[in-house]
């Protein structure tokens, strides 16, 4: 199969790459330089260049761009760039691959489980659950709207709504390691709060079920079947680094070092993937313990 995969120089999409291409996959990677390999092809959203010729006879489009919510503070100027670099690389992308004469089979856009808002408390979520509350929440509702032109060009649209992403070598364990590492780690706040994860293992595996996987479509919650208390990820973290865990982080500590970000760290979210177990797909790393000791 021929897929597209854009953000494929980021955490997930590095990883994703390398899979489809383990699993006998063709790739065509969207990159925003001047290509560089013969499987790159460079494209533009803000000026609304796509290369068509390049996506001719792909099967499958796999779009992850977007600046990383963690990237900086949350300024003003920084939540318009996330809002912006989501909404107008999904509409251009989206809008493109209606004007392709043979049309791919699906379109599997990145969301997040911010869509369900900072804190739910300990509510079981699901697909089936609506929209929290606050800014994350509407910008994932954007993004999700944003591949509409797909959608009504009888594209399959999957939106792939990612928990906390644990891998070795980025995503939400990168900033803990160091000071797990040195017996410095806490858990955040009270630690009560739910913490939705998942390996980067099973998250590239996941996306690749969504495609290779025909009658996928809609909202699927991209974490582990089993949500894990930030302070019980915080003590299996450190039990499998051999290390303490001495030093909680304040809540107030988080929201003068991050900003409105603490807001993700510190709300909770109980999040089950109800759809991609109804579809079969079942998880290398179910629990908090198997994703730990994956990433190490």
């Amino acid at each position: 199969m021929l897929v597209a995969v854009s953000g494929s120089s980021g955490f997930v999409g590095t990883a994703l790459v390398a899979g489809l291409t383990a699993a006998g996959h063709d790739v065509v990677r969207l990159v925003r330089h001047r290509p560089a390999a013969a499987n790159e092809a460079q494209w533009d959203p803000e000026q609304g260049v796509v290369p068509l010729a390049r996506l001719a006879g792909v099967e499958a489009v796999v779009h992850l761009g977007g600046v990383s919510v963690g990237a900086h503070r949350w300024t003003r100027k920084f939540k318009r760039q996330l809002h912006q670099s989501r909404i107008r690389s999904t509409t251009v992308l989206a809008s493109a691959l209606t004007g392709l004469a043979a049309r791919p089979r699906v379109f599997v856009c990145a969301s997040a489980m911010g869509y369900y808002g900072p804190d739910r408390g300990r509510e079981l979520l699901d697909e089936e659950s609506g929209p929290g509350d606050g800014f994350l929440a509407g910008l994932c509702q954007d993004w999700e709207q944003a591949a509409a032109p797909a959608k009504a060009a009888d594209i399959a649209v999957c939106h792939t709504r990612f928990g906390f992403v644990i891998g070795p070598d980025g995503g939400a364990l990168k900033p803990l390691l160091p000071l797990f590492r040195l017996g410095l780690g806490g858990h955040f706040g009270n630690g009560e709060q739910f913490w939705s994860v998942i390996s980067l293992h099973d998250t590239v595996r996941a996306l690749r079920f969504l495609i290779e996987q025909h009658g996928s479509v809609g909202p699927y919650n991209v974490t582990s079947p089993e949500p894990v208390s930030n302070g019980e990820f915080s003590r299996v973290l450190a039990a499998e680094l051999h290390r303490p865990r001495l030093l909680p982080v304040p809540g107030f500590a988080l929201q003068l070092a991050v900003g409105q970000a603490s807001e993700e760290l510190l709300g909770s979210l109980r999040i089950v993937p109800a759809r991609l177990a109804e579809a079969g797909f079942e998880f290398d790393h179910p629990d908090a313990r198997a994703i730990i000791r994956a990433a190490l």
